[in-house]
Parts: C-alpha cells; sequence; structure tokens
C-alpha cells in the first residue's frame, strides 16, 4: 500500500510524528506540493492524503490507481467529491478535530476588539502609561460582552462551543437554524436577517458552499447594529472582502476579527489591511497542537478503517 502526503507541513510541521500513518503503508510524505506536482507524485499512489492541494476530475482521470484521497481537514472542497464517486474513490474527512481550538480563538479575536489588549500592551511598553498622570490608561474604547447579544451563523459542533463559551461571559446567544442540531433552551433560533438586526456580536460557523459564498455582503452588513463585530473563523469566501473593507471604512460596523480570506496566502494583499478596526490571524485558529494531534490520529484511523473494508467520515 503505497501512501503519498501532498502537504503536511501544516499538519505537521515537525512538534508530532507520522508514526499513526506510516503503521499503515509506505508512507512518501511532502511538506507542499504544487498543483504542477500532483500527477506525478500520486503516479502510483494507492491512496493519498490532502489538506489544501486539489485533486480535481482531471487528475482522477489519470490516476487509475487512486482507490483513497484522505483530507486531513473537514472541508473538502479541494476534492473533486462527484468525480470520486464515479471513479470508485473512497474520500473522507476529519470533522470535529478543531472544535475547541476556533472556539478558543474566535473569542481571542472578539476580546482583542473589546478590550485592545495587544495595543494597550504595545502602548505601555512605549510608556505611555508611564507619563500618563493618571493610575489608569487606555485610548480606546472598551466594551463588556455582559449583556450583549451573540449571533452565531451556523450552529454545529463549533458554533455550540462558541455558545458555550458566549454563556459564560453572560451573553445572550442566539441562531441561525441548524437542520441537524437543536439549539439548546436558552438559545433563541432567527432568521439571518433578525439575527443581523439584533446582534452585537455576528459569528459565522457554517460551511463554504454555493449558497454561503459571499453570505456577507454589503446589503446583509447593512442590517448590523453601527456598534456590532464580525469574526470570521470559518471561511474567507462567506464574506465579501471589499464590501467588508468599505463598511469598516465608513463606520458602518464597529469591527471585525478575521482568521481567514478569500485568497491564502494573500499575496496579492487585501483592502482590508488598512481597514480601521479590523483584525487579522493567519489561518491559525485549527492549529493547536492538541487539535492537530486529534487530527493525525484520526486521519490514521480513516486510512485503517478503508483498508479494513469499513470505511469511516466518508463523504464520496
Amino acid at each position: 500500500m503505497k501512501i503519498v502526503v501532498l502537504d503536511g507541513f501544516t499538519l505537521n510541521p515537525g512538534d508530532l510524528s507520522w508514526d499513526p500513518v506510516k503503521q499503515n503503508g509506505d508512507v512518501i510524505l511532502h511538506d507542499r506540493s504544487s498543483a504542477k506536482e500532483v500527477l506525478d507524485r500520486l503516479a502510483d499512489a494507492d491512496a493519498a492524503l490532502t489538506n489544501k492541494v486539489v485533486i480535481d476530475r482531471a487528475a482522477m482521470e489519470r490516476l487509475p490507481k487512486l482507490k483513497y484521497i484522505g483530507v486531513t481537514a473537514t472541508g473538502v472542497n479541494v476534492v473533486d467529491v462527484a468525480a470520486a464517486k464515479e471513479r470508485g474513490i473512497t474520500v473522507t474527512n476529519v470533522p470535529a478535530y478543531s472544535t475547541d481550538s476556533v472556539a478558543q480563538a474566535t473569542f481571542a479575536l472578539l476580546l482583542e476588539l473589546t478590550n485592545r489588549v495587544g495595543h494597550h500592551a504595545q502602548a505601555v511598553s512605549e510608556g505611555r502609561w508611564a507619563s500618563c498622570p493618571d493610575f489608569c490608561f487606555w485610548d480606546s474604547p472598551l466594551v463588556e460582552l455582559a449583556g450583549l447579544n451573540l449571533g452565531i451563523v451556523g450552529y454545529g459542533r463549533i458554533g455550540q462551543a462558541v455558545a458555550r463559551i458566549g454563556r459564560a461571559f453572560g451573553m445572550n446567544v442566539v441562531a441561525t437554524p441548524s437542520r441537524s442540531r437543536d439549539a439548546e433552551a436558552d438559545v433563541r433560533v432567527m432568521p439571518l436577517e433578525s439575527l443581523l438586526r439584533e446582534s452585537d456580536v455576528v459569528t459565522l460557523h457554517c460551511p463554504l458552499t454555493a449558497e454561503t459564498k459571499g453570505l456577507m455582503n454589503s446589503e446583509r452588513l447593512g442590517l448590523m447594529k453601527r456598534s456590532a463585530y464580525l469574526l470570521n473563523t470559518s471561511r474567507g469566501p462567506l464574506v465579501v472582502e471589499n464590501e467588508l473593507a468599505e463598511a469598516l471604512q465608513t463606520g458602518r460596523i464597529a469591527g471585525a476579527g478575521l482568521d481567514v480570506l478569500p485568497a491564502e496566502p494573500p499575496v496579492q494583499g487585501s483592502p482590508l489591511f488598512n481597514a480601521p478596526n479590523c483584525f487579522i490571524t493567519p489561518h491559525q485558529a485549527w492549529g493547536t497542537r492538541a487539535a492537530r494531534r486529534r487530527l493525525m490520529n484520526v486521519t490514521a484511523a480513516n486510512l485503517r478503517a478503508w483498508m479494513a473494508g469499513t470505511p469511516q467520515n466518508v463523504v464520496s
């Protein structure tokens, strides 16, 4: 069994062991693979593991030996799942491995917006507190979360984890309807437009689909309170970035915290880089060592289950 890892560096930059995967066969590891390298590297592979490297229909048609694709992530938009199903290629993903890490990062962004810890720590280093005539110092509004409405768009596992943290802060939780999960008794469920109007914080936790691409555009941003914050730790294309940048520039909303952008990495820049009250982290919310260890272990378990003829976490 030849198993080729196309882009293993993000999963394991060196602080984990590949042994759980290596126990399943002959493993060839690549830190990164360009689109031009995919066919050569998978030419005689039985199984491929990919995180962000695209394996499309055209590639599958030229890889007759390939029978398994393991996506080392939850989202599977990098694989043409329909084409895989037609060709009898099993595709699996790893759900729920980063739930707590992403929920934690969501509030890290929110707390930066409301308390500006990084900014004020830098101000102390620059001597601005020492030169202040008062015993305390701040130069941007400090916002208390208790009593604010937390609007969760996408009430799956991560959305529910965010709700739990929000309630611990004393926030009132509202959420969009979910097909797969019932809301708790203290969560109000409402349509998206109503949620946007009522929420003081709107946080996105829905998958990227044809229906959700561009979900937060100028029209929907215009429904939000001027004092509200937008958070996105899900997928960059959920937000129309130039329209969010304009909303921030004009004060239409108070701020944004983003861990994802439509283009990653943003080699051409982004209009959001210069937008006021916009904090961007480099798609790292999922990347705690604990989350990546779970990702490694489930990736290996998916391989073992497929080889045993009882595949799990199948999406094809």
